[in-house]
């Protein structure tokens, strides 16, 4: 049975858009090549990126499971809540006199780490 290891960060204020852009290169990757590539990577969303596998590598950690041996299964970054938690509402005039709400965007992200299996 494979060992499974997840994490999760919620409301990253952050559109899902910029996150993806960063997801595909990183999926089947050992997470210790991951986490070193992001570290030369400019986004922003590589500094949450970073952080989040770095706390899946630490719950393995502490189960038990060999570090090394990790890869990223899965990763995913879904939309969260339109607007941002305790920001209220923001507005800009559109035209002929209408009302138009800007949208904050959020982020949740999610990772899975499975330890590879030697044959």
């Amino acid at each position: 049975m494979l060992e499974q290891v997840k994490a999760t960060v919620k409301h990253v204020p952050m559109s899902p858009y910029k996150v993806r852009r960063l997801l595909s290169p990183l999926r089947g990757m050992p997470a210790q090549d991951a986490l070193n590539v992001l570290k030369t990577m400019p986004h922003s969303a590589a500094k949450v990126l970073y952080k989040l596998i770095h706390s899946a590598v630490a719950n393995a950690d502490e189960k038990g499971l060999d570090v090394d041996r990790l890869y990223i299964a899965s990763l995913t970054a879904d939309e969260g809540p339109g607007r941002m938690p305790g920001k209220g509402w923001r507005a800009r005039w559109g035209s002929r006199g209408r009302y138009r709400p800007i949208r904050k965007r959020s982020s949740h992200i999610d990772v899975v780490l499975e330890e590879r299996i030697e044959d």
